[in-house]
Formats: C-alpha cells, structure tokens, sequence
C-alpha cells in the first residue's frame, strides 16, 4: 500500500501520458496486479482470510449471501478497526431467481431515553465522537438474518464457525489493520472493556501477531445456536443494558429489543447505457447519483482522465451534490407529518436528470466555487466493503462499519465487540432534518453500490471511507464507462477527494472557501497548476482516498472478475 504513490509517479512519468496515468511496459492505464477471473465464484474482501472463507462457504454448498455473512464475521475478528456486530450494516443483493436487485437497511435507532434537551441541558453543541453517548443500537446481527433468511442456504451456526475457530485459535494481523490499531489505542483505552479486550498488555498487537479473541468467539457461537433473539433480547442484550447503566450510557435492553431493520428498494440513474445503483437515505448513496447526473452532461470522450478539465468538473459536481447532501438527507420516517409522503418524492427529485440540468448551470468552466447552497428541494469513516458472487448468479454488495476509528471505544466486558460511535452524525440543532431525536437513525457514510447493464448485473462494487464513499463511487463508474478501464485499473487509478462541503452533521459549518482538493500521486504537474488558476485549493494527503473491491459478470464468457483495493490488505479470489 505504502508503496503505490512512488509506483504511479514513476509509471507517470515514464510513460509519457500522464493524462491516462499510463502503465510504464504498456501504454495502457496503471494497475497494480490484473484482474482475477474465474468461472464459478469470486469473492473480494479487505482480508485475505476472510475472502478465502467466503469461498470455502460458497465451495460447502453456500450462497454469496452465506459467503458474504461468513466475511463479515470474520472481518468484524480480523478487523475490528473498521467493523464488527457493533456497527451498523447495509446491503444491495442481485438476486438470480427474480431477476431484481433488493436493499436491506441495516442501521440502528438513538437510544430513546437520550434527548436533545438532555445535550442542551448539558451544554452540548456537538456529540462527542467516543465513549457512551454516540452509541446507537447496532443494526448487524439483524442484518445478517434479515439477509440468511432470504438468500442463504447454510445454517448460521455453520456461517459462522470460520470466525469462531479464528477467534479461538488466532490469525495473524495484517499490515494497515496493525498500523489503524495503533493508532487507535491511545484514544480509546479509558473506556471500560476496550483496553482488557483489544490490546496486549495495553498495546495494539503488531503486524504478523497472533491475535485471539475468545469473547467474541463465545458471542458468535451464542447467536450461531440461539439465533438473532440472543444478540437483541437474550442475555447478551441484557449485558450491554446493565454494561451502559454502569457507565453514564442510555442504550437500553428495550432499545434493542424493538430493534428491526428494513428492506428497502435501491434507486438508480441512467449513466451512459448503464443503470447506477444506491439505497436511499438515510444513507449518502443519492450523492453518488447526483454527480453522474450533472457529470453526464459533459462530454467525457473529449476529456482525458487525470486533465484539469476532468478534476474540475468532478469536483464541482460533488459541492453542489454535498450541499444537498447537507441540507435533505436524514431519516425520513422523522420528516414533519405532513411531509413524510413527500420524502420518497423528494429523492426521486434530487436524483432527476432535469434537476441536475439545473444545478450544472451553476458550474463556472473556468473557476471553481466557494460558496454552494442546496437546491430548491424539500469525514473521517473506518468501514469494510466487500462483495460475493456464487454459481448461481447471487451477487451481494454488502458494506458494514464501526464509523470512526474502532468505533465508540465502549467495549462490554465478556463479549468481544466495540460499540459504533454512528450518533456523532446527529445535529443538535433543532429543526434540521439529521436533528437529534430518540429512536432514530443518523445520517449514515456507509453505502453499497451496484451497477446493471441492459437489466443484468454488471458490477457490484463499493469504495469505503466517510465522506469519500460518493466520491469514490463516481470515479469507479467514470474509470470503467467514461474512460475504458478495467475492474482493476479503475480501482488502482490515482484518486480525487475533495473535503471541507457542508457537512449533514455536528455544528453544520457552511462552505465558504470552496474547501481543499486533495489529489493521489499520479495526477501531472501541469493538472495541478491549472486547477490552482482556476481557483481550487490543492493539498496532499496521505490516505483518504478510500478503498474498493468490486466484481464484474461477464455475460459473454460466462465468468466473474475480480478486483481488490491495493491501498488495503484484500484480496480477490474465486474458483
């Protein structure tokens, strides 16, 4: 990972056509590795023994939504800085029989005894990012079921023994799950249970390091045999509500015990001759499918990747996207009385192309913005992606976080997992949509995407990260339609990210600078001086550009593609 900013500048500057970031042996656009192609199944995870697991699953007789729940768990052992049965899940699943693509919103409510007078009383402008107060029930194990109940094949107790015998026997932790772990020790060690139950002897373990996780274990092997009841009203929920009394929390027993997540159906847009996937909010996947609206009326066969042209008209379609994003995403079963019939209307209309006319008339060619306002309507995120395929044509795009860091830091004692710290999304500022209120879902980061091709399915694919998800998820579909790169080359191709929008959380601190765009090494020089004359604020940053894993049907040759994100620890397999 460390090593590929070095990689692209030299296949920049060897190659001669830095406007493609072309490869130094073939012209072509820079990867890392080809792409992974096999006939039956593939899987692609952030870890290489979870994406071997999930192929195990799907070589036993499971689905790619059992090899998909099988990773998870194992990602939520493995790597605990960006997931686990403490955060929140959300799905996008191509289901082979029907033909259809269905969504599963996986995220949890406030806890109901926690209100906004209660923060104003106390004097609270924002909700702090650890410790019991962002805490919101968690959405996963729900999730799982939910998703088993439908499309799996194997019991959930067999789903689950891969993670349960690693939890027990221990697996070697990998090089940038070492290195976030470390970073996230000194901040979260003061919260009751996390110290005794993810470090060693007070440190995070290093790179190579066997680490074991019995409690977890015992957690797993509890919701294996007794099923989702035992997370939300057996005795590990009445663990987590005494664990919260003793520590100044308000999640309760009855908060998860009403807990129930919602299937959901996926939006999309043309792009193209392609249809690009999301879930609705209160997820920020509508973002994505408002930039390729405005994106898509640019003509992009004239406009070479990597150019000033290119970066500039992305970035200005991803301000006026985020002011909306800002403004209008939230819960929509809090919207006033009178407007929650609207609320689907509302995202039809964000996501329509003659809305998007309208905003890409505020794009100057020449100059970039500072200041945006959302339209005339009604960042820092630790996430896994991953994605499944099986024999039979099930693809899952699944994604699943912590939120920030490893999450909240409160770690119940016994069983094994870190509570999301998803509540610091909330605004404490009456009468915002994402305003705090008891029992509700935040404004959420994570989303899963997918991509179809004349009614069949084409990519399912995701790129975590806070704030970068839409961002990445644009570029992925850009690289792949716009400029004819491979599953692999669009993931390795350098990245944008711009930051500093308005933001749906915290104090809501406006735009008015036009923010920093942040370029991966591997952009030209005469890129970036021509996006300095035009007015963009350029910095270089280590990092933040998310990361992806993706598979292709290919419908032709009657096989799958694969691709991992080389800024991670992953891996793309298949048999």
């Amino acid at each position: 990972m460390r090593h590929l900013p070095a990689l692209l500048a030299l296949a920049t500057s060897l190659a001669g056509a830095p406007a493609m970031c072309a490869d130094r042996i073939t012209g072509q656009p820079f990867a890392t590795r080809s792409e992974v192609i096999a006939p039956e199944a593939m899987a692609a995870t952030s870890h290489p023994l979870a994406t071997q697991i999930a192929l195990d699953t799907m070589r036993r007789g499971g689905s790619a939504m059992d090899a998909a729940i099988a990773a998870n768990a194992a990602l939520g052992l493995m790597e605990p800085t960006g997931n686990g049965i403490g955060g929140d899940l959300f799905a996008i699943v191509w289901d082979p029989k029907t033909k259809k693509l269905y969504g599963y919103n996986g995220s949890g409510r406030s806890p109901r005894a926690l209100t906004l007078e209660w923060f104003q009383e106390n004097g609270y402008t924002e909700i702090p990012p650890h410790g019991p107060l962002p805490v919101t029930v968690p959405g996963t194990v729900d999730a799982w079921f939910a998703l088993h109940g439908r499309f799996g094949r194997l019991p959930m107790r067999e789903v689950l023994q891969p993670s349960i015998d690693y939890a027990r026997k221990g697996h070697p932790v990998h090089e940038t799950i070492a290195h976030y772990w470390g970073r996230s020790v000194p901040v979260l060690s003061k919260w009751p249970g996390f110290a005794e139950q993810f470090t060693i002897n007070g440190r995070a373990p290093r790179k190579g390091e066997l680490w074991r996780n019995p409690n977890l274990a015992n957690t797993l092997e509890t919701i294996g045999r007794e099923g989702r009841d035992a997370f939300y009203k057996g005795e590990v929920a009445r663990r987590i509500d005494a664990y919260f009394r003793q520590n100044g929390g308000f999640l309760r027993y009855e908060d998860l015990a009403t807990h129930q997540g919602e299937w959901v159906e996926p939006v999309g847009t043309g792009y193209r001759g392609v249809e690009v996937w999301e879930l609705p909010p209160n997820g920020q996947g509508i973002a994505a499918l408002q930039m390729l609206n405005i994106l898509e009326g640019y003509d992009f066969s004239r406009i070479p990747f990597g150019s000033a042209e290119h970066v500039h008209l992305f970035v200005e379609a991803k301000k006026l996207a985020f002011a909306d994003r800002a403004r209008w995403y939230a819960d929509p079963d809090f919207f006033p009385e009178d407007d929650r019939k609207a609320a689907q209307a509302l995202v039809q209309r964000l996501i329509s192309k003659d809305y998007a006319a309208g905003r890409r008339a505020l794009i100057a060619p020449d100059r970039a913005a500072r200041a945006v306002d959302a339209g005339a309507v009604l960042n820092q995120g630790d996430t896994i992606y991953l994605t499944t395929a099986d024999k039979d044509g099930m693809m899952v795009s699944l994604i699943q976080s912590n939120y920030r860091g490893m999450g909240s830091g409160m770690a119940p004692p016994g069983l094994g997992f870190i509570f999301q710290d998803r509540g610091e999304q909330f605004v404490l500022k009456p009468g915002h949509p994402n305003s705090y209120a008891p029992g509700k879902r935040p404004f959420h980061t994570i989303i899963p995407a997918f991509i179809t091709r004349d009614g069949k399915p084409w990519v399912s694919f995701g790129v975590m990260g806070g704030a970068m998800q839409p961002q990445g998820h644009v570029q992925i579909v850009m690289n792949l339609v716009d400029f004819g790169m491979n599953l692999q080359e669009a993931g390795d191709a350098p990245r944008i990210h711009h930051d500093g929008s308005t933001d749906p959380a915290g104090q809501l601190v406006e735009m008015r600078d036009g923010g920093v765009l942040n370029l991966e090494t591997g952009f030209p020089y005469e890129t970036i001086r021509e996006l300095m004359r035009r007015g963009h604020r350029i910095q270089f940053a280590d990092g933040p550009y998310g990361g992806y894993q993706a598979i292709a049907r290919d419908h032709e040759n009657g096989v799958y593609v694969g691709a991992s994100e080389s800024r991670k620890d992953g891996q793309a397999a298949g048999y």
